[in-house]
């Protein structure tokens, strides 16, 4: 399979153009799209996004449920005990970090921010376990000031496959994707490849022939030209034409 392949000979106006077809038919494709985090405040979306890292959305969601019962503020979770904490966050995996990076940060909340999540990209960032995709996150969806695009494993992979970028640090593919896309889109974008990285666009096998934005991406082209004999005759040029997908979306 061609992974990650890149379009070598596009323009970047040709490009900026590419991307824009493809935000629009992720949208018909994942009209729904949206956070997949549970949260109730912004300090909430914050220790959330925390605990999902190398974890899914959805085993956070079944943490967070108590959680947040049992730590309602900054505060609750600055003055937590680390041990009962660490056991509380356990099955999020790098439990011991974790607790340390929640306590901590909330902490520095209570302290320099008064309590409150700011608001701005350079204060946000210094709050231990708050890298850009993090805040990114918490900016965007706690408090509608989009400043970038949250690039986590499915953003990063399905921007190379699509050849929007060739960078591997998240840093670098952020910064290819801003250059591409309006900032109005810079959200929606990362929402919807999102669901796109869990409903087709998986790690192991991309399902390239159920995709209604083959005809655009240059990996799901060269995979499709590998399996084609395999193909049923018709199939990707109905889905090419209707820009309507089987995609459903794994939580």
């Amino acid at each position: 399979m061609a992974d990650e392949t890149v379009v070598e000979t596009e323009s970047q106006e040709q490009r900026a153009t590419r991307a824009g077809e493809i935000m629009s038919r992720l949208r018909r494709m994942y009209p729904d799209a949206r956070c997949s985090l549970n949260f109730s405040t912004p300090h909430e979306l914050l220790v959330a996004t925390v605990l999902s890292a190398q974890c899914t959305d959805e085993r956070v969601n079944q943490v967070t449920a108590t959680l947040f019962k049992k730590y309602r503020s900054p505060e609750d979770f600055a003055s937590a005990d680390l041990a009962a904490l660490e056991q509380d966050v356990k099955s999020t995996g790098f439990y011991r970090n974790k607790a340390k990076l929640v306590r901590d940060g909330a902490h520095m909340i209570v302290e320099r921010f008064h309590g409150e999540v700011p608001r701005t990209m350079a204060e946000l960032t210094t709050i231990p376990g708050a890298a850009r995709k993090t805040a990114n996150v918490v900016l965007g969806n706690a408090y509608g000031v989009v400043d970038g695009v949250v690039v986590d494993t499915h953003v990063g992979r399905v921007a190379r496959r699509q050849g929007l970028t060739s960078q591997e640090d998240p840093v670098k593919v952020e910064q290819d994707l801003m250059r591409l896309l309006p900032q109005s889109d810079w959200l929606d974008f990362s929402h919807c490849v999102i669901y796109h990285g869990r409903a087709l666009c998986q790690a192991r096998r991309p399902l390239c022939e159920q995709c209604a934005m083959v005809d655009l991406c240059p990996t799901g082209q060269a995979t499709l030209a590998v399996t084609s004999t395999m193909s049923e005759p018709g199939e990707t040029s109905h889905l090419r034409a209707s820009g309507t997908s089987k995609a459903r979306t794994r939580k």
